[in-house]
């Protein structure tokens, strides 16, 4: 299946998870959760698979960061 590039708060919000219950599937707290979505830090890479089974978004899709180029 051919994803677009999507940043990590649309796949929570496409998922129709919270912020808070992203970050407990996560095993992030919200407020990390919140610092990732906004650019301000990037998360490590266990995290990024775990998004990846939570939002069922291939992290090659997934956009980090305030750059969506």
């Amino acid at each position: 299946m051919e994803y677009p590039k999507i940043t990590i708060k649309a796949a929570r919000v496409n998922k129709g998870l919270k912020q808070t219950e992203a970050a407990a599937l996560l095993h992030v707290d919200r407020r990390s959760l919140q610092h990732y979505e906004s650019g301000r830090t990037i998360p490590k890479w266990s995290v990024v698979k775990r998004m990846e089974e939570v939002y069922g978004v291939p992290a090659d899709y997934l956009i980090f960061g305030r750059d969506s180029a």
